[in-house]
């Protein structure tokens, strides 16, 4: 080690070699020169002329003036150093370090008395250069190296380098091992074009001693906050824990070698609602605060274990949350300070914050006493851990119209009365969070809460409302679902009657007639009527579908012409956004084409003012359907199609009945509040899902999700729909009438609504066929026993009382398995279909049809 570095050893330095050393001889020589000549004018005065006196004396006025300039302009140094030089001479020659300049081609300029005594130099023939002292050990030759390399490039640098020898002449200082801190940078001399070197070389072995011993410190502390009795962790700002101790981690079973700072957080090991009562602890802005709290940590493989923490957090200035430590103690069975009390304390505690209901205790006046974590959690927002310390009143968590319900339930707790009914509350502040209240009241008081009146348990039922609600609108739905189609059954047998009496009269007539027009208007006005009923079927889902395999790109770009000139005359604009390679769905074209169409016009009369329509299509995943945060919708692969516009929006007091038939808001005689609900029957029997999202003066989206249809290549499938392969496609129009004639064929008509059966009746002989009419199925078997299964075909009603259509063609099949067979129905066809042995032969005629639907049908199946 070096010796101690006293102030005296700054004196001269070592090694001074001054730019312009040769300027006191020059001096000295005209000195010698100008007394010489002074000296040759005093001896030879007398022989001299006076002209070579002259000219003398003009030389040495020549050499006075080149003196004088010299010295001006510094080539002579007339006055002694100035004060600056002094103190730069004093700064290099007091530096502690050893200190070596160099010029360019490597020779020494300058070495102060620290150098000296660092590398073992008394006097200027014994300093070397610092590549000659370091290029004997590897170390140090690598770092000078490096350094020389850096200064070539322009850049200052230094590095530290380990020698086990020392280089001069220093004393071995214990540890066999001697650091030192090279720098080196580059001087450019000021008017000159060269650069300097500057080289300063340091002794630190004494400061790598002290760093040694800090980190063995270090290391000792941290091995004994890590090995200590308790657990500790520190956490940030947001609850993310940076470090935390081996004793901790071996008890929630964390690898420490997997750790890493910010991985885990405060809640992943606080087990039940205990992270609630961590964050109710808060500090005043700048301050700390620490308190002590019984609960229970989550063990890595679930299990409990139960603690108390000393937790300490800080606020920042502004009074957001800071950093906090906590302290761990387990608690442990047989412990010193465990006894039956404290044992039984803790278990109370630990159930009080682990219930899974909120629950507080209050004064006779209304004060919480005391919560456990559910409460803190559930009433965040509205108490604060340090409100309820000072002492603020249970009612804050009541809304207006149930304040008054808790100050009688209250009252009756304070008399000691059972059976107090429990109260139901909405959130203060956030619309559609409902609580429901249970108040006890405290029969015993506690020697440690005196005050102590009721007890009160909180219950979020926000989710309970809204499946009641859910509920209730679906009992309604169904209930009116079931009464339209109800209904709609019965009025398509009269609506059957209408048509069918007015086509024959219609067959009577001459357009001449003074009755056609009222007949076609009869007509006309019963197909109106049938419209109707098609949509109430259409809510209540039994309407007649024929499913297919669409793809909706091409559905809505063939669409999209009619559309447009539905938005003809408004300043709407439609905007369509597919996406590419859109899923398949099944679904009947017709329909879908009149949900579209109906949700753009509704869109439409959305913005008297104008705006725009947006039509999107997406695919769905399964696992991507709970972004929608839509109740009720499943996770499986959808085709999303979204109806968006930009108009009024819809409020949230008319958005569950939106849905409901005869419900609307436009005004009367412009809409029959059935579209809506078409749209929604239409969907749902496509075993789609719609949601409306809408926001009041922002526009309305109702988003539709159908299933992803999977094809399925099957070379063995009948071609037909339902009904199998003899069912007819009832909706082909023949050319000519002729084809629709009888040809002497037999005909069971089976139908208990004698207008309907009579009116089919004189329609069939008309065409030529001869009808045999039956009002039940059992009628029907007799007929066809007494007939002796003479019939070519089967025109049989569904809903029909003692026997029904599907039991009719189950024991006719028994007899006579090749008969052809047609049902007629109001109902969707599926409805009774799926109650049909699989390889059933049958068509299809949904109520209301006319007289030439009826040949059709007829006809196609004879001839299939």
């Amino acid at each position: 080690m070096n010796r101690p570095h006293k102030p005296e050893d700054d004196g001269a330095p070592l090694v001074e070699r001054k730019n312009r050393s040769g300027t006191a001889i020059r001096i000295l020589l005209i000195a010698l020169v100008l007394l010489a000549v002074a000296a040759a004018f005093v001896i030879f005065k007398d022989s001299l002329d006076s002209q070579v006196m002259i000219g003398l004396l003009g030389i040495l006025a020549m050499v006075g003036i080149f003196f004088l300039v010299s010295s001006v302009i510094g080539l002579v140094e007339v006055m002694p150093q100035s004060q600056s030089d002094t103190l730069a001479r004093a700064f290099l020659a007091s530096q502690p370090e050893g200190t070596i300049i160099t010029d360019a081609k490597g020779r020494i300029v300058y070495a102060n008395n620290a150098y000296g005594r660092l590398t073992g130099a008394r006097k200027a023939t014994q300093v070397e250069t610092l590549e000659a002292l370091l290029s004997k050990h590897r170390e140090s030759s690598e770092a000078l190296y490096r350094l020389v390399n850096a200064l070539r490039e322009g850049r200052n640098g230094y590095e530290e380098f380990r020698l086990s020898k020392p280089l001069g002449a220093q004393a071995p200082n214990g540890s066999g091992a001697y650091w030192y801190r090279l720098r080196a940078r580059a001087v450019a001399l000021e008017g000159a074009k060269r650069e300097m070197q500057v080289w300063q070389i340091a002794d630190i072995s004494a400061e790598r001693d002290d760093q040694e011993r800090f980190f063995k410190e270090l290391q000792n502390a941290i091995d004994y906050l890590d090995h200590a009795p308790a657990g500790f962790f520190s956490a940030g700002r947001k609850g993310e824990i940076y470090y935390i101790n081996a004793t901790l981690a071996e008890w929630l079973g964390v690898d420490l070698t997997k750790f890493q700072p910010g991985s885990l957080h405060i809640s992943d090991i606080v087990a039940g609602e205990g992270m609630a009562l961590v964050q109710s602890i808060q500090a005043e802005p700048g301050l700390t605060k620490t308190e002590a709290l019984d609960l229970d940590m989550r063990r890595s493989n679930g299990q409990i274990l139960p603690v108390q923490l000393v937790h300490r957090v800080r606020s920042a200035r502004d009074g957001a949350p800071g950093e906090s430590r906590t302290i761990v103690l387990a608690r442990t069975k047989g412990g010193a300070q465990e006894h039956e009390t404290s044992a039984a304390s803790m278990r109370f505690t630990r159930f009080f914050n682990n219930t899974p209901m909120a629950i507080a205790s209050v004064d006779g006046e209304g004060r919480v006493l005391r919560t456990n974590a559910p409460f803190l959690k559930l009433f965040s927002d509205l108490l604060s851990r340090d409100e309820i310390d000072a002492g603020a009143l249970l009612q804050t968590v009541f809304n207006d119209g149930a304040r008054e319900e808790f100050s009688h339930a209250l009252a009756a707790a304070k008399d000691r009365q059972v059976d107090i009914a429990p109260i139901d509350s909405r959130h203060p502040t956030v619309e559609g969070r409902h609580f429901r209240f249970y108040v006890n009241a405290v029969i015993d008081q506690s020697d440690e809460a005196p005050e102590e009146a009721a007890i009160v348990y909180a219950v979020d039922v926000t989710d309970q409302k809204a499946l009641e609600a859910q509920m209730a609108q679906t009992q309604k739905m169904n209930a009116v679902g079931t009464l339209a189609g109800g209904i709609a059954h019965d009025f398509n047998n009269v609506l059957t009657a209408i048509l069918l009496s007015s086509d024959h009269l219609l067959l009577q007539a001459r357009p001449s007639d003074s009755s056609f027009a009222d007949l076609m208007e009869i007509k006309r006005n019963a197909n109106r009527a049938a419209v109707l009923v098609r949509q109430l079927l259409a809510f209540s889902r039994k309407q007649t579908m024929r499913p297919s395999v669409l793809n909706l790109t091409d559905v809505i770009g063939d669409l999209r012409i009619l559309v447009d000139r539905l938005m003809s005359g408004t300043n709407v604009k439609l905007n369509v956004e597919f996406e590419r390679d859109l899923w398949p769905v099944k679904t009947d074209l017709s329909q879908f084409e009149q949900v579209l169409v109906n949700l753009c016009v509704n869109a439409r009369d959305a913005m008297p003012d104008g705006g725009q329509i947006t039509v999107r299509t997406r695919n769905i995943l399964a696992s991507a359907t709970s972004a929608f945060n839509h109740r009720g919708l499943p996770e499986e692969d959808f085709v999303m199609i979204e109806v968006a516009d930009t108009g009024t929006g819809i409020s949230p007091e008319i958005m569950d009945k939106i849905f409901e038939p005869f419900f609307t808001t436009k005004e009367v005689g412009k809409g029959t509040g059935l579209g809506l609900a078409m749209v929604y029957g239409i969907i749902r029997q496509t075993g789609g899902y719609i949601y409306p999202v809408s926001e009041v003066g922002k526009g309305t989206a109702f988003q539709i999700f159908l299933p992803r249809h999977i094809i399925e290549v099957d070379q063995n499938a009948p071609a037909g729909d339902v009904g199998g392969p003899a069912a007819p496609q009832l909706e082909k129009k023949p050319d000519e009438d002729a084809d629709l004639t009888g040809k002497s064929a037999v005909v069971l008509l089976v139908e208990d609504e004698e207008a309907v059966r009579r009116g089919g009746k004189r329609m069939l002989e008309t065409r030529g066929y001869t009808v045999h009419e039956a009002g039940s199925g059992v009628e029907a078997l007799e007929i066809m026993e007494g007939l002796e299964g003479k019939v070519d075909i089967v025109v049989s009603d569904v809903v029909m009382p003692e026997m029904d259509g599907p039991s009719l063609l189950r024991e006719l099949r028994k007899t006579y398995p090749d008969m052809r067979f047609i049902f007629v129905s109001g109902y969707a066809e599926d409805a009774f279909a799926k109650n049909l042995p699989a390889d059933a032969k049958f068509g299809f005629l949904p109520k209301p049809f006319s007289l030439k639907q009826l040949a059709v049908a007829v006809r196609e199946m004879l001839d299939s």
